[in-house]
């Protein structure tokens, strides 16, 4: 049977590694490549949007190589499908599985309205290294909250599969998609104006959302063997003004890198070469990643602390005005402002830089609801995968995952160890940038004839630091310590 098949694009923006896709083009006469847009279901930032909308058009312009194109509709995909299967006379439907428990509800709605139009539905496993549903079986149906114990149930899989191959004219032989002049008025991508977005808020372009710019960003590594067979993520430096990390989570985010092609990337490279081990390799960070995708999809209620088995019951308190602050990078603390308006400017920063000020927004000093902080990230970050985030606050609020609660971040010690130059702070926040390197992280100890000497009176161009961190994380320690006893931990 000559199918006529729809592609949903979700995350796995790219052509390479998508068996879903292949799986489209096999026995097809007729392809349409698809994604929806659902505004509403995205809480995502003007930065995110940009990359979202740079990469549907690399995809868009990578189709066109191959005589095909990319569709795009705006809707909810339980509305859109039915016109859509009907209007095309699709028999086909393939997309690749998705892990969060919105996606999952979503798609067996889909599937069912699909089943119900006579049309077939593949799904196929690409995002995770893994198969989560398989992971979970094996644990009788239970997330493992270990790192080892993840290991453990993997070790029973053996290693990831292998990448599926990239698509290619070849595949698309005898296969079609129908296109009419009027295609990029109709199913064209839309501009950031036209999503609601204001172009003159986006930052600098570090990042271009892209498979074409993700395949070159892991190729550029080519020619660093040693470092990446060196590679220890907790040594790497929080305040390097050119990121000391690959910045390869954007592109695994969106899906615009496989993480297979990534995960054998790798293999080839550590190949008869001493490399770094887990949990700290880049082998074993693509490990963590799967494993906070197995909680997120194992755990209920996993972004939330209500209704979350897993997560410590704190009572947080309501406080919009230090929030705000902390968002904006008003706290006083140079070190948690400059890291806010690096996240704010460019969309990226450091995972020790967001073990800082995640520390400083809960249990270290504002004593605010980790899922405050969420709610940011989700916003700012490119990489603001949701099974990642709410895993990573959970860790570093020390509701989950993290015992080691007593281990709080100070915003002026920490800063003056991975910032030694000063360098990174002058960077992102000028206004402080001719204080002494004695004052810059404390401007408020500095006299007034320095602050005038510097050009920034605290208090009126840079804010009073809005708590005193030696008091109030002494404080917060003691809550903690409450908050455990009453779960009946210590």
């Amino acid at each position: 049977m000559q199918h006529s098949s729809i592609h949903w694009f979700r995350k796995g923006l790219r052509l390479h590694d998508n068996p879903a896709l292949l799986a489209a083009a096999t026995d097809c006469c007729r392809l349409h490549p698809l994604f929806i847009l659902n505004p509403s279901s995205s809480q995502a930032g003007t930065n995110a949007w940009r990359f979202l909308l740079n990469a549907l058009r690399d995809l868009d312009e990578s189709l066109q190589e191959m005589g095909s194109r990319l569709f795009m509709v705006q809707g909810c995909p339980e509305e859109v499908f039915p016109h859509l299967f009907h209007a095309w006379g699709t028999t086909r439907l393939t997309f690749k599985v998705d892990t969060e428990p919105s996606a999952r509800q979503r798609d067996a709605t889909v599937a069912k309205l699909a089943e119900r139009h006579g049309v077939e539905v593949i799904q196929e496993v690409s995002h995770t290294l893994y198969d989560t549903e398989r992971v979970l079986a094996l644990n009788d149906g239970k997330a493992p909250l270990t790192y080892k114990g993840l290991q453990s149930l993997l070790a029973s899989l053996g290693p990831p599969e292998k990448p599926a191959p990239t698509l290619t004219l070849e595949h698309l032989q005898g296969c079609h998609t129908p296109c009419q002049v009027s295609h990029d008025t109709e199913y064209g991508v839309p501009t950031l104006e036209e999503m609601g977005q204001d172009p003159t808020e986006v930052g600098p372009h570090l990042y271009p959302g892209r498979e074409t710019a993700a395949l070159a960003r892991l190729n550029a590594l080519t020619d660093r063997t040693a470092w990446l067979c060196g590679f220890k993520k907790p040594e790497t430096e929080p305040t390097s003004l050119s990121p000391s990390t690959t910045v390869l989570s954007p592109y695994l985010k969106f899906g615009c890198l496989s993480v297979h092609t990534f995960w054998w990337w790798l293999d080839e490279v550590y190949q008869g070469r001493e490399h770094s081990q887990h949990p700290v390799s880049l082998h074993g960070q693509l490990l963590w990643r799967e494993f906070f995708y197995t909680a997120g999809a194992g755990i209920p209620n996993f972004d939330r602390m209500v209704g979350n088995p897993i997560c410590l019951q704190v009572d947080w308190d309501n406080n919009p005005q230090h929030l705000r602050a902390w968002r904006e990078g008003q706290t006083g603390y140079p070190f948690i402002g400059t890291i806010m308006t690096q996240l704010r400017t460019e969309g990226w920063i450091h995972h020790l830089a967001r073990h800082a000020v995640a520390c400083f927004l809960t249990r270290g000093d504002l004593w605010i609801s980790w899922e405050e902080g969420l709610k940011v990230f989700e916003e700012l970050l490119l990489d603001a995968d949701w099974s990642l985030n709410a895993s990573n606050w959970l860790w570093l609020s020390g509701s989950a995952f993290f015992h080691r609660y007593f281990h709080i971040y100070s915003p002026v010690a920490f800063s003056k160890k991975t910032d030694r130059d000063r360098a990174y702070i002058r960077k992102y926040l000028p206004v402080l940038k001719d204080f002494p390197a004695k004052y810059i992280y404390e401007p408020w100890k500095a006299s007034r004839a320095v602050q005038e000497q510097a050009g920034c009176l605290v208090g009126t161009h840079y804010p009073q630091p809005i708590v005193e961190h030696g008091a109030v994380s002494k404080r917060n320690l003691g809550r903690m310590k409450v908050a455990r006893a009453q779960k009946g931990t210590k």
